[in-house]
This record gives structure tokens, C-alpha cells and sequence, in this order.
């Protein structure tokens, strides 16, 4: 693979926010207890095709409304967060003021896996704090344990468990996606205290299609890693399985340490390898938090922000594999009302130190800074968390 030699560096943004020094100081943190909107929009944020990809420029929306709404549509829309879902006592709500939280989940879903064979492999809270200039994404490892409620939609009893089987058995039985998604929200609240504005599921091959939509994203290697997933026969890639199958000769696909423009599969391959990496699992989750902000920084830099065509597009592409949460807002109107939150505002957390934390059965467990960092999102004070605990902060390569 051709590779460059530069690298990104953290944000700017970021860095004035950790160094008290800075001309400016630390950024304000405004906690304001007020209500939040109730949105499948909250799910287009985690998954890039929402505030992650729209709010860094809201202009161009203006005329293309109707476009847009007609093109949104046509995605699937659930209740997704259930009992997790924040109640007005919690500043749930009809306004779009206040601290937002979401989940993404990510789902790696071929056609011939039945919808009750998933797990959730990527899990990301996104909060975004009541001053709305910040967006912050905190990856849950997979293999956390958890203790599942009984969930009556999918037969499931309860159970210790770990967070991705969390998802399985609520899809059990008919539960599907949105089982699924009820259960896992049920027990992350359970674990963490977060209640949830709402949530989104997106299949990996969605990702892909949006990420070809802004004609690829800039990503940078920092281990060598082989994949697991992808082969290469004749030049192109397939997944290991089909490539077996297709008897032809194969050649592995190998992610080599620099920065390059990716393919939708390609980024999504390197963001979705953890075996042969330093730090496995947490490796993946710091990638794939690299990967979501690299489409938002695509995004927001080319020009598509301010194409209603464009934006309708990737919608449309991205629709295809999204399940998004319930609600009655307009596209616009939220992406209007978030329009502080750019892509170079998203700060990239990570749990237990970035290194695995086990209990001793193979299942992780979150340290004391871990939990300390839950109860800062609960109670809209993650800015200052961060600027008392700083090496949360995943660095990027």
C-alpha cells in the first residue's frame, strides 16, 4: 500500500481545552438543567450521517428541506432506548436545550445472518454538553460484563453477560434490532447511570456506502495490522469466506503504518480490526472513533455540507442499514439548533485507561476513573472531568 508520511494532530480545539495556560484559558462550562428533543436525529449523530456529518455547516440545508425530509423518510424508525429512554425527571423532553446523550451501536450484518445472530460489536455513548460546542465520544468495550435485566420481548431471563451478548439475547425470540437495542440501553443504564436521548443501529455496510459517498476519508495506521475479515482475489476485496468459496487465489490485506485516503471498505477493515494490536480491543474502539471523525471532518471540508443533493445522497445511502429512534423534530430545525458542534470538536474517550481491564474470566470490568467519567456525563460536567483527568483522552496517531 502507498502511504504518506504526515500525521493528524489532536485538535486544536481540544488542546486549548486541556491547557489552562491558553490565551483564552479553559473553555466555560455551562451546565444548564433543561430539556432535550426526543429525535431519531439523535441517532443520525452517532452515526455520522446526522449531526456527526451535518452540523459543521448548516447552511446549505435551508433549501434543500424538503429534499432532505423526503429522502429521511424512507429510514427505519424505533424506539430504540425503551426503558433507557431519559424521562422528563431526568430532563428528557421537547426543547432542544440541555445536555444530549446518545448510543450508536454497530452491527456487522450479512444476509445470511439472521437478525436474532447479532451482536453489537461497536458501542459508542456520544454526549454532547449543554453548550452545545463539543461532542464527545466514549467507546464501551465489547467484552465488559454487565448484568442484563429480564427483557419480556426477546424470553430473555437475565443474566451476567458480556455488553455485545447484551444485545443478542434482546434480539432473541423476535426481538430483532430493536430488541436488541431496548435491552442493551436498559443494561448500559443500569452500569453507567446514563439515561439515553435516543440511539441508532447502523450496519457496517452502511458505513461503507457513505464513506464512498464522500469519496473516501483520510485515515492513519499506527500499528501494521493483517486482516482477518478481507481478502484481496484479483485486486479486489472480499470477505474471507466469499473469497474461500471463490477458489481463485488469494492475498491478504495489509494495513501498513502511515496516512492515506481508504475506500469505505478499507477504512472500515482497518477500523474494524483488534486481533495482531498492541492494545486489541481498545485499539479498535480508539480506530473506529478515528474513523467517525474523519467523515465528519470529509464532510464538513468538501464542500458537502452546503449541497442539499450531496447530503440528500449520503442520507439515502446511509438509510439503507440505519435504525434509527422515534421522534418528531425536523432535520433542519435540529441541525440549525446544533450548528456549534463541528468535526474538529470531537474529543475521542476512552475507558480503564485504554488497556484491558479483566476481572479474571476473560470479561472486563470499569475502573474507579471509568465510573468517575459516567457520573460526569450524567450530570454535564464531562468538560471538567476531562480537564482533571486528561490522559482519558484517546491521543490520535
Amino acid at each position: 500500500m502507498t502511504v504518506t508520511a504526515d500525521r493528524p494532530t489532536p485538535s486544536s480545539d481540544l488542546a486549548s481545552l486541556l491547557d489552562p495556560d491558553a490565551p483564552d484559558g479553559p473553555r466555560e462550562i455551562r451546565s444548564r438543567k433543561a430539556k432535550k428533543v426526543r429525535s431519531p436525529l439523535w441517532a443520525r449523530i452517532t452515526t455520522s450521517v446526522g449531526v456527526v456529518l451535518l452540523v459543521a455547516s448548516a447552511g446549505g440545508l435551508v433549501g434543500g428541506k424538503v429534499m432532505i425530509s423526503k429522502t429521511t423518510d424512507s429510514i427505519a424508525l424505533e424506539n430504540l432506548t425503551g426503558d433507557a429512554k431519559k424521562t422528563e425527571a431526568e430532563g428528557g423532553g421537547a426543547t432542544l436545550e440541555g445536555p444530549i446523550d446518545m448510543l450508536l451501536m454497530g452491527v456487522d450484518a450479512r444476509e445470511r445472518w439472521a437478525a436474532d445472530e447479532l451482536r453489537s460489536d461497536t458501542i459508542i455513548v456520544l454526549h454532547i454538553p449543554a453548550s452545545h460546542d463539543q461532542a464527545y465520544l466514549i467507546s464501551i468495550p465489547r467484552d465488559t460484563e454487565v448484568t442484563a435485566p429480564a427483557f419480556a420481548p426477546s424470553k430473555y431471563s437475565g443474566g451476567t453477560v458480556k455488553a455485545t451478548e447484551a444485545f443478542f439475547f434482546g434480539a432473541q425470540n423476535g426481538g430483532g434490532w430493536t430488541g436488541g437495542a431496548q435491552l442493551l440501553s436498559k443494561t448500559l443504564k443500569a452500569e453507567t447511570g446514563i439515561s439515553f436521548d435516543g440511539a441508532g443501529i447502523i450496519n457496517f455496510g452502511g458505513f461503507k456506502q457513505v464513506i464512498d459517498e464522500l469519496g473516501g476519508v483520510k485515515m492513519c495506521v499506527d500499528q501494521q495490522v493483517t486482516s482477518k475479515h478481507m481478502k484481496l482475489v484479483g485486486g479486489e476485496p472480499m470477505w474471507l469466506a466469499e473469497a474461500r468459496k471463490s477458489g481463485k487465489p488469494m492475498k491478504d490485506v495489509v494495513h501498513e503504518v502511515g496516512c492515506k485516503e481508504m475506500e469505505g471498505w478499507e477504512a472500515l477493515d482497518y477500523a474494524r480490526q483488534r486481533y495482531g494490536l498492541k492494545n486489541g480491543d481498545y485499539d479498535r474502539q480508539r480506530h473506529q472513533q478515528q474513523l467517525i471523525k474523519a467523515m465528519a471532518k470529509k464532510a464538513s471540508s468538501s464542500g458537502t455540507l452546503t449541497n442539499p443533493l450531496k447530503i440528500s445522497s449520503i442520507i439515502k445511502s446511509a438509510g439503507e442499514a440505519l435504525v434509527l429512534d422515534i421522534g418528531d423534530i425536523q432535520l433542519t430545525d435540529f441541525v440549525l439548533g446544533l450548528s456549534g458542534v463541528a468535526a474538529n470538536d470531537m474529543v475521542l474517550l476512552r475507558t480503564n485507561d485504554g488497556t484491558f481491564s479483566g476481572n479474571g474470566n476473560g470479561r472486563e470490568v470499569f475502573n474507579d476513573t471509568s465510573k468517575a467519567m459516567f457520573q460526569a456525563v450524567k450530570e454535564d460536567k464531562l468538560a471538567e472531568f476531562v480537564l482533571d483527568n486528561p490522559d482519558v483522552v484517546a491521543t490520535e496517531k
